[in-house]
């Protein structure tokens, strides 16, 4: 399991088995989206939970590399933060 997989699960106290919903829409999440990339010219700091956000497939497709839309998941990511984490 990658690093910042086992952060995200941790966090929201999750098991790889649980079913973990897409933050944006609710349909299954298959991917822990670094919301600033780090491969891309994002964070170069290690992985945290404040820029990790569950997406299944076509949310990651969809919104995941589009700089413009950072804004958007980090507030949508805060909210979901807010309202089901744990620590």
């Amino acid at each position: 399991m990658k690093k910042h997989t086992k952060i995200y699960l941790d966090y929201f106290s999750f098991d790889r088995c649980d079913f973990i919903p897409c933050e944006v829409c609710d349909n299954p999440a298959t991917d822990i989206h670094h919301i600033d990339a780090r491969g891309m010219g994002g964070s170069k700091t290690k992985d945290y939970i404040e820029n990790l956000q569950a997406l299944c497939r076509g949310c990651h497709i969809e919104y995941g590399d589009i700089t413009d839309l950072k804004d958007m998941l980090k507030k949508i990511h805060l909210k979901y933060m807010e309202v089901y984490g744990t620590k």
